[in-house]
């Protein structure tokens, strides 16, 4: 029982770590699980995941509660009466356990001597929960992003950015990819339905189902055997644009963690894929991934803008260029993206971006397709980029996908939906 005392301190700890460090969430969460019970690992993730989506909110309120900051190594405490906060406005634990629990949290941190200011500002947040609540629904924070993204996204999307970041605040649908080497998707949702489950197809994508219920994947028919892989529907999009066929050499470029060059080998099982990344811990997870469906690729770490190191003179006949980017078409599933970007990264990205698309644009056969993908939702990683990809290249030729003025496709976040996602296809003339 000891162990699940430590909870909201390891909570306060974990997202101290993503916004004060610029730790992500995703590298920091998985060891603080491992301190706590099997049973108390959701809570945690959902503690953390909640507090960094509500943080502008937590914020605010804590300004208005406390008459100075907490610094330096005091600086724990401030987010660990986050936690409390967030237990008592959106969670269902009891008020009196939430803020026995948050209170505790102090000893675990050696800050005994808090446990009372901690306490009297819990307290003192709920006698006065329903007139602060009102005078936040009337402040900025309420958006729950950073003031440089919402001004970005309404520069972007003037009459759609409310809804957007209302999008961006919701917990994400779950989305499945139907191995069609194994069932069609319609065998595979009668399976679904016979372990008791629901699931709709995807209108667009051919292998996409999505959950009425996120489920754990062991209750999903034949996970471990392959025939079913967690995916969201956008970045399934990729692969249906890209239509690879068997017998092409295909490049998957920044291809960590592989769930597109699974899909492309589910689509061609018999083309012959070269996986690239530049991260060596992330390739870890396309290793992972290709074998628990029983497929091969030629896995290789490289850098997008340098591919004679990784490729010599090869050239293939499509290339997925899934281009690293702002990520903030899923910000609802990977919510610290709002405290990990900075306004000054997008400029720095699309240059990135540029030099990538130019470099590797030489390595596709005449007549060959790339597929440009970002999970962006901002035009100067996406159409932007395109259009000046278009000016440089007269020998690239835009289909399928918007028109040269106004280039590729723009998915937004949608409740039922898959993610924020744009794709460019364009093919070697």
């Amino acid at each position: 029982m000891k162990k699940s005392l430590n909870l909201r301190s390891l909570a306060a700890q974990t997202i101290e770590q993503v916004v004060e460090k610029g730790q992500s969430l995703s590298n920091v969460l998985p060891p603080m699980q491992q301190k706590v019970a099997d049973k108390d690992k959701a809570l945690l993730q959902e503690l953390c995941f909640g507090v960094l989506r509500t943080l502008p909110q937590l914020e605010w309120l804590v300004g208005k509660l406390m008459s100075r900051p907490m610094t330096g190594k005091q600086r724990t405490i401030h987010y660990l009466i986050m936690v409390g906060f967030y237990q008592l406005l959106y969670t269902r634990i009891p008020a009196h356990a939430a803020l026995a629990e948050t209170v505790e949290g102090a000893v675990a941190i050696k800050r005994q001597n808090l446990k009372g200011l901690i306490n009297g500002v819990l307290r003192q947040f709920q006698r006065q929960q329903e007139e602060l609540m009102a005078e936040a629904a009337k402040h900025e924070s309420r958006f729950l992003h950073p003031s440089w993204l919402i001004q970005r996204i309404k520069k972007a999307w003037p009459d759609r950015w409310q809804s957007i970041l209302e999008a961006n605040n919701q917990r994400p649908p779950m989305w499945l990819r139907v191995n069609r080497q194994h069932h069609s998707r319609d065998e595979w949702l009668k399976l679904l339905k016979e372990a008791g489950l629901e699931g709709h197809s995807h209108l667009q994508y051919r292998d996409a189902v999505r959950l009425d219920t996120p489920a754990p994947v062991h209750a999903l028919p034949g996970f471990d055997q392959g025939w079913v892989t967690v995916q969201d529907a956008s970045a399934q999009g990729c692969v249906d644009l890209l239509d690879p066929k068997d017998g092409e050499s295909i490049l998957d470029l920044c291809a960590a963690p592989g769930g597109k060059t699974t899909h492309i080998l589910e689509a061609a099982p018999a083309a012959k894929v070269m996986a690239v990344d530049v991260d060596p811990q992330r390739l870890k997870r396309v290793h992972e991934n290709l074998q628990r469906l029983g497929m091969s690729a030629e896995v290789k770490q490289g850098d997008g803008r340098f591919p004679s190191q990784w490729c010599g003179k090869q050239q293939f006949d499509r290339i997925l260029l899934d281009a690293p980017c702002s990520a903030t078409g899923v910000i609802r599933r990977h919510p610290d993206i709002k405290w990990l970007r900075r306004d000054r990264d997008i400029a720095e990205l699309a240059e990135l971006q540029k030099e990538i698309l130019d470099a590797v644009w030489p390595h596709l056969k005449m007549g060959g397709t790339l597929l440009y993908a970002t999970c962006s939702i901002l035009p100067e990683e996406n159409s932007l980029q395109v259009a000046g990809f278009l000016s440089r290249h007269p020998e690239a030729k835009l289909v399928e996908t918007g028109t040269p003025e106004q280039p590729g496709i723009q998915n937004l976040p949608a409740e039922q939906e898959g993610d924020g996602f744009f794709y460019a296809k364009l093919i070697k003339i």
